[in-house]
C-alpha cells in the first residue's frame, strides 16, 4: 500500500489516543459483519466517491487492490454510481481511482 497522506500521519502523531480509538472503531466495525475485505473496500470506495473525497478514493482504491480487487472491478464499482451520484461525480471518482491504480505498483 502507498504511504499514508502526510496530514493523516501528522494527526496520528499529534493525537495518538484519538487515532487509536478511530482505528479500533474501524477494525471492530469491519469484523462485526459477514462481508469479506474486498467487498468492504469496494463499498467504502463507493462511499468515498459519494462524498467527493479524492484522498479517500485514492486510499480505498489502494486498499481494494491490496484486498484482491482488480482494476476492472474497481472501475465497475464506481460506474455503478452513475445513476445515484451523477455522471460528473462518477467520472471524477473514476479519474482519481485510475490515478491510484497507476501509482499502486510503483
Amino acid at each position: 500500500m502507498s504511504p499514508l497522506p502526510k496530514p493523516y500521519q501528522q494527526f496520528r502523531q499529534d493525537h495518538p489516543d484519538v487515532y487509536q480509538a478511530y482505528e479500533n472503531l474501524g477494525k471492530i466495525t469491519a469484523e462485526s459483519g459477514l462481508l469479506d475485505i474486498k467487498t468492504r473496500e469496494l463499498i467504502k470506495l463507493g462511499m468515498a466517491a459519494a462524498i467527493k473525497s479524492e484522498s479517500a478514493v485514492h486510499s480505498h482504491t489502494h486498499r481494494a487492490l491490496d484486498a484482491g480487487a482488480t482494476p476492472v472491478e474497481i472501475e465497475h464499482a464506481l460506474m455503478l454510481g452513475v445513476t445515484t451520484l451523477g455522471f460528473p461525480t462518477m467520472m471524477a471518482a473514476l479519474t482519481w481511482a485510475k490515478q491510484a491504480i497507476a501509482s499502486h505498483s510503483k
